[in-house]
């Protein structure tokens, strides 16, 4: 998906709650001993850096579609 679909999708409410669902996911799957133990390829600290700059640029954007 190019970054400004992810961009958009990112701004729609269903887009950021799946955003979240996945973090939530991938962040119950690392906290288990297992994996943790296990060294991060170089490839996913990438796409984590990737996707965390994603929510910092929509952060700085000034537009909040979000509703608590």
């Amino acid at each position: 998906m190019q970054p400004e679909r992810q961009h958009q999708n990112w701004r729609s409410e269903a887009g950021s709650r799946l955003w979240l669902s996945g973090l939530i996911a991938v962040m119950k799957h690392a906290e288990r001993p297992e994996v943790r133990r296990q060294p991060v390829a170089p490839e996913i600290l990438l796409e984590l850096r990737a996707q965390l700059a994603l929510t910092a640029s929509f952060r700085t954007s000034g537009i909040s579609t979000l509703r608590h």
